[in-house]
């Protein structure tokens, strides 16, 4: 493994202070600093500690790989800075200058160190522009995968916001679904309606189907193995909404769904009282319909 001139690192741990400050000027003047989601004070203090942990790294010479002993914390530190700003609200290009602006602060000192002599001066500078060039690739990485998660939990979070199960009454819950019905989401429509039959004790669970577009043969497979898994918790599920076009298709693909149906979730609620020993009565003082 290529080592680079003792010396290149002695000036760097020589003139460290002198580099961070010239780092973090070149930051405040970047176009890619956003201090109105990090301010001067933290950031200063982030890239000291990264320059300390850098500067530790390369005094072991080793200019090319990354994955080596020395580096652990260096990555380790990118990565926790890249996490830090995805959830900040920096752009990957934003997060990626950190690493950047480092490097052409480091080759301004080089060509300063080496100005006498351009042949180590081309092989120093070419050394470190690969080494930050890696370390910024790395915190592009990094930034990736935290998106990722970030936006998994927030379909997750989504998810369960758009299957809200409802305690209409004591013993009677109700799932209005809205949307397209796919596996995923059937799955957190069954678990979240699962553990409200348990905690509430309720034996009759409504899936109001009216905000469903569609529904083909897969659709039908996810409600009945919603109604399914509902009935070995001891609670049997009214499934409301029908609409005529809906019906119409149902039977066309010969589905049998074998679960109570209602055409509109007030008769499915007047279903789901009577099961439960209630009965629907009007009050004297309401008004007939015309």
């Amino acid at each position: 493994m290529p080592k680079t001139d003792k010396s290149t690192i002695q000036m760097i741990m020589a003139r460290k202070k002198e580099i961070l400050k010239a780092w973090l000027e070149a930051q405040y003047d970047s176009k890619s600093i956003r201090l109105d989601l990090i301010n001067k004070g933290e950031l200063a203090t982030q890239s000291e500690d990264f320059l300390d942990a850098f500067v530790d790294a390369i005094k072991t010479e080793n200019l090319t790989d990354i994955s080596a002993p020395e580096y652990k914390y260096v990555v380790q530190m990118l990565g926790d800075i890249s996490r830090s700003r995805t959830r900040q609200g920096f752009s990957p290009s934003e997060t990626a200058m950190y690493v950047f602006s480092l490097k052409d602060t480091l080759l301004h000192f080089l060509q300063d160190a080496f100005s006498d002599k351009p042949e180590e001066l081309n092989k120093e500078v070419l050394r470190f522009s690969k080494l930050l060039d890696s370390l910024g690739l790395l915190t592009f990485e990094a930034y990736t995968h935290s998106r990722e998660d970030v936006i998994q939990r927030q379909q997750e979070e989504i998810l369960e916001l758009s299957t809200p199960v409802i305690r209409i009454w004591k013993g009677v819950l109700s799932v209005p679904l809205i949307g397209t019905l796919d596996s995923a989401r059937t799955q957190t429509i069954m678990e979240s309606l699962l553990q409200q039959i348990v905690a509430t004790e309720s034996s009759v669970a409504i899936l109001d189907i009216s905000g469903v577009p569609a529904v083909d043969t897969l659709v039908a497979q996810h409600l009945l193995k919603t109604v399914s898994a509902a009935r070995l918790m001891g609670a049997e599920c009214i499934i409301s909404g029908i609409r005529p076009e809906i019906a119409q298709t149902m039977v066309n693909l010969g589905v049998d769904i074998n679960v109570k149906t209602k055409a509109t979730l007030g008769e499915a609620l007047k279903e789901a009282f009577s099961r439960i020993g209630l009965r629907v009565v009007r009050s004297e003082a309401a008004p007939e319909r015309s």
